[in-house]
């Protein structure tokens, strides 16, 4: 099965080339890489223009619009059968990759989320009022979509390309993550979780979600769960 592997990126230029080079070295051989800059300022767009590989494919927004527009673009542009978004932070391993995908892979779901607090792999220790943040956001999401989940917020997401792209999204920032859970969930399609490791950053290392991202988040967990038809 080809993965397509969805970067999107937003002034990233001091990781950017490593997480691509660690997604190329990911163990799924069959994958394309989909950039999405998202009108970054920092010279993550030179760094971009400047490579030279043909199973790298780079979108640009001309304006930054946020990580559910990148991802709305890059899920658009997608040819492969699995989907999977990758941060270009450098805080989720590329080489879990199998690990995340295994249970579509083998016919048993058709979307996956990597858990950042399940099972025993590393994971970072760094604030605890976003570790509470995120245990609420996923509680109250998991109160309106009957799901078990324990990570609502993570990153690592895998779907069938078809489920996805059948998806509308419509948030534009971090509001993508229980927009998309809300609708997986009403479509009725098979979820799992899978743990997964965690090498979270400070906002000293270029962290970007706040507390006003938290308060979307409630706005669309509410809006996409029960006014959402």
């Amino acid at each position: 099965m080809k993965l397509s592997v969805i970067v999107p990126c937003y002034n990233e230029s001091r990781t950017i080339l490593s997480i691509l080079n660690a997604v190329k070295k990911s163990p799924v051989e069959d994958k394309e890489i989909i950039v999405v800059d998202d009108g970054s300022t920092d010279g993550t767009r030179d760094i971009l223009r400047s490579l030279e590989d043909k199973n790298i494919v780079v979108i640009y927004h001309s304006q930054n619009q946020g990580k559910g527009a990148a991802l709305r673009s890059g899920f658009a542009a997608a040819k492969g059968d699995i989907c999977i978004v990758q941060d270009a932070d450098m805080e989720y391993d590329p080489q879990e990759f199998p690990l995340v995908i295994q249970p579509i892979a083998e016919g048993k779901a058709d979307v996956v989320f990597g858990s950042r607090f399940q099972g025993g792999r590393p994971h970072r220790v760094v604030y605890f009022w976003h570790r509470m943040g995120n245990g609420f956001l996923t509680l109250l999401s998991n109160i309106f979509t009957d799901l078990n989940l324990t990570d609502m917020e993570t990153c690592y997401k895998a779907f069938k390309r078809e489920i996805i792209q059948s998806i509308a999204i419509c948030e534009d920032r971090f509001g993508f993550e229980p927009e998309v859970t809300a609708k997986a969930a009403k479509l009725k399609v098979r979820i799992y979780e899978v743990g997964i490791s965690y090498y979270g950053r400070t906002y000293d290392e270029g962290k970007k979600i706040g507390w006003k991202d938290g308060i979307r988040a409630i706005y669309c967990i509410l809006k996409y769960n029960i006014f959402d038809k």
